[in-house]
């Protein structure tokens, strides 16, 4: 059974205009998403900014209100919930913030900013039961008992995020949503973190969610890769065959940007045409079209349904499909 199953979400914000602030269009950040994440497990989101990787991330934890779909978690709807209910299913849910500075309030120390969420759901008996609490999430994440009573400003950058770990460990989650958590960090701190975060889910067996634009620190951390393009998910497959093999030409483009080591692997760059469209005003057919170097004519009026085209490896491309040897879907299936 998944911890995690989202099925067809979709977060659109109605873009307002004039004196009466009549809704002119919509904004479609996320498009008939759907993901599945079991137990102990890493799923890893990338696709470059704006694609709605982050506004998925905070849908699935209720950070913000999916126009539709659900949220399936451990079986419940959460899409239904409100108010007190909402926020007991909380605890087993958590987000990692992007931003170590902005995320965290500077007039709390890191006891305060830790102890909140165990006070919110009563998970101490005592204060001193909260304090060894608060020591034993500290320790966790690499940090001294000492840094309790001091404030975010007086910490560099990798050190508050390892607050923020602490503050989303201390309810006891069992999937954490990892917005990407260490873009922000320099590349010494990044592995740090990186490794962190893998020892803790050994340990104590939480599932992650980890949203990134880099393939490189994604591949690394995950088991199973989704690439999002303006919305819509294009690629999903095992970490290590997405990038042996990745189907999509908008996956091949972002591992081609990818640094390597050895210059002999070295892999000829990928430079696409245009910029991303507008959400607003996406283009028909396929969103990606416009920049693909393999566009055909189907691509311009329709969009290929994900259909799988080796053993985990599913795709939404006409093109990649019609290699793997698929005829063309449905009408129905490929306009759903």
């Amino acid at each position: 059974m998944s911890l995690l199953e989202v099925k067809n979400i979709k977060v659109h914000f109605p873009v307002k205009h004039g004196l009466f602030s009549r809704v002119r269009g919509y904004v479609k950040a996320v498009d008939d998403v759907s993901l599945s994440i079991a137990p102990g497990e890493t799923l890893g989101l990338v696709g470059e900014s704006g694609c709605g990787k982050t506004t998925l991330g905070r849908a699935i934890i209720r950070l913000l209100d999916p126009t539709s779909g659900q949220v399936l978690f451990k079986g419940e709807d959460i899409t239904q919930l409100r108010g007190s209910e909402l926020r007991r299913r909380r605890r087993g849910f958590q987000m990692i913030f992007q931003d170590p500075y902005g995320s965290l309030n500077p007039r709390m120390t890191v006891e305060q900013i830790i102890g909140e969420a165990i006070d919110i759901h009563k998970l101490a008996e005592s204060s001193s039961a909260r304090r060894a609490r608060i020591t034993e999430l500290l320790q966790a994440v690499g940090l001294n008992v000492t840094h309790a009573q001091r404030y975010p400003h007086e910490f560099s950058g990798g050190q508050r995020q390892r607050i923020g770990i602490a503050r989303a460990l201390a309810v006891e989650p069992d999937l954490i949503v990892c917005d990407e958590p260490v873009s922000a960090l320099d590349v010494s701190v990044q592995a740090q973190i990186i490794n962190l975060l893998m020892d803790l889910q050994q340990q104590r067996g939480i599932a992650y969610l980890f949203i990134a634009h880099d393939l490189a620190v994604v591949e690394h951390i995950s088991r199973r890769v989704m690439v999002m393009y303006l919305g819509k998910v294009v690629e999903t497959a095992e970490a290590k065959e997405l990038v042996r093999s990745p189907r999509h030409p908008y996956t091949q483009a972002l591992l081609s940007a990818v640094p390597v080591v050895d210059p002999a692997s070295k892999r000829k760059r990928i430079i696409l045409p245009g910029d991303v469209p507008s959400p607003i005003n996406p283009p028909s057919g396929c969103n990606f079209h416009p920049r693909c170097p393999a566009a055909i004519d189907i691509c311009k009026v329709e969009m290929a349904p994900l259909r799988e085209v080796a053993p985990g490896h599913f795709v939404a491309c006409h093109v990649a499909q019609s290699e793997a040897g698929l005829r063309p879907a449905p009408q129905s299936m490929a306009m759903r």
